[in-house]
């Protein structure tokens, strides 16, 4: 039968790496791109006789974390061992949490603008949420790096405290389940949480995903998929994990509980082992660490939330007249949506800071290698950059070349780099009697363009240019010689 006339239920368990500047049990620092193996000791090591210190303010981000996505903060949490044999873990074993995590229950919203773009070009999906079981604080594994017939291990990312959410099975499909990663995303980089970046590894996902038939109220097997290191992977992986559990259920080969390796090169997902569950690690209470009480963090945590998603869209078209698709733009890029407000925020013309935040700012750093926070352009410049194109001293094009002149000259400010193009507001009786002169030394184009030919009133706008000095707004002088020539 049709994939349509089976019912998908996906859950997910995002391994998310918190925001600190050192390791959860150990004083090493964290960070990506180190040469290998230099920000390790005998704790992160897993050396004998070496003892775990916590990392108390990965505790308050997780905390963080739970507060705002609605969890509810048991008393007390405390510490377990998780035991497995693999090299990524030299100890045998994970310092993680079962039966009491830090934070439990709790939803995450699915935010219409963080579905993908053609879902939405079929219209904003209806708001919901996605129920979560837990959230629970672990240690993170040293990398591997497999070759053909060996492989190599970096420890400079084993003992990164790792915050694990876990979902309920309460999603149902490709795009939703990448609307969970992009709004999960977001509040905990909102929340100065996580960076989040699936790239470097600081966010990853595994999913579960199972099949039943229609009407069928028991869920099916359950099959895990592994290595996937970006959204549009998730949204493959699932889209090729359905048809092929469809396409075997219809043969009547039924799914064996199992974990499986997604390969995003070869487009499909190879089976690693069977039947794992939570009693395979033979979990015990970690000896090394005492219960963590709560209480008083959460008060501490508490009085700092910062602002959600969804609360700084409404705020943004409330403050700035944003419209909603450019509030979606805004609020889906943090350091963006940072350089919007500092450069909007009480110059009375939002609206357009934010066409240049969204459309032309972007294609200029791309193309000079740069990001929101290497932008050497200050915002208050942008806002100065942005006011003269307001008042009609220079036209959209102008601003652009003096852009290019602040981008080069960072101890500029937009008077000196308009000063630098030659560019001033210029002298409305000075302008009046260039144009005049223009009109009187062009009558042929001019009796052409009182006929009909408008395509010439560009030709005189550019006579007018290179006569004048300063160089105005090419605006203005057409708009000038209109009126001169009653059109």
């Amino acid at each position: 039968m049709p994939v349509s006339d089976y019912l998908v239920t996906i859950g997910l368990e995002v391994h998310c790496q918190l925001k600190t500047r050192t390791k959860m049990f150990c004083a090493c620092p964290t960070g990506f791109g180190f040469e290998p193996n230099t920000h390790v000791c005998p704790t992160c090591l897993g050396l004998p006789g070496a003892l775990p210190v916590l990392n108390g303010y990965a505790i308050e981000r997780t905390i963080l974390a739970g507060l705002m996505l609605g969890c509810s903060i048991p008393p007390v949490s405390k510490w377990d061992r998780k035991n497995y044999f693999y090299a990524d873990m030299p100890k045998n074993y994970q310092l993680s949490q079962l039966e009491l995590p830090l934070c439990m229950r709790g939803e995450v919203p699915l935010y219409p603008w963080s579905y993908p773009q053609d879902v939405l070009g079929k219209g904003l999906p209806p708001f919901r949420t996605v129920k979560l079981d837990h959230i629970h604080l672990e240690e993170d594994v040293a990398k591997l790096t497999h070759f053909s017939g060996y492989s190599l291990i970096d420890f400079n990312r084993a003992g990164t405290p790792l915050m694990e959410i876990v979902s309920k099975p309460d999603l149902s499909s490709p795009e939703e389940t990448y609307a969970y990663l992009k709004s999960l995303q977001q509040i905990l980089v909102c929340g100065g949480i996580s960076d989040a970046d699936m790239e470097k590894g600081q966010m990853r996902c595994d999913v579960n995903v199972s099949l039943r038939p229609s009407g069928q109220r028991e869920l099916g097997t359950k099959i895990e998929m592994k290595n996937i290191n970006s959204l549009s992977a998730v949204r493959r992986a699932l889209q090729y994990e359905i048809h092929r559990q469809a396409d075997e259920l219809d043969r009547g080969i039924p799914q064996v509980q199992s974990t499986r390796r997604w390969d995003d090169e070869m487009g499909e997902s190879l089976v690693m082992r069977t039947k794992e569950n939570a009693h395979d690690y033979r979990y015990h209470t970690c000896p090394d660490l005492v219960p963590v009480h709560t209480r008083d963090m959460v008060e501490k945590v508490r009085s700092g939330l910062p602002e959600l998603p969804g609360d700084k869209h409404r705020r943004l078209i409330e403050e700035y007249g944003l419209a909603g698709n450019d509030a979606d733009a805004l609020v889906a890029e943090l350091a963006q949506c940072r350089y919007f407000e500092e450069a909007a925020r009480g110059s009375g013309f939002g609206k357009k800071i934010a066409n240049w935040v969204i459309n032309i700012l972007p294609p200029v750093l791309g193309e000079r290698g740069a990001t929101w926070e290497s932008l050497p352009l200050p915002p208050k410049a942008l806002t100065d950059l942005v006011g003269i194109v307001e008042e009609g001293v220079v036209s959209n094009n102008q601003a652009r070349e003096v852009l290019d002149v602040l981008w080069g000259n960072p101890a500029l400010d937009v008077a000196r780099a308009m000063a630098k193009l030659g560019y001033r507001k210029a002298d409305a009786g000075l302008l009046n009697t260039v144009v005049e002169q223009v009109i009187e030394r062009n009558p042929k184009e001019v009796e052409l363009v009182k006929g009909g030919n408008a395509k010439l009133i560009n030709f005189l706008t550019g006579q007018v240019m290179k006569a004048a000095n300063p160089k105005p707004n090419p605006k203005t002088v057409t708009e000038l010689l209109r009126a001169k020539l009653g059109i």
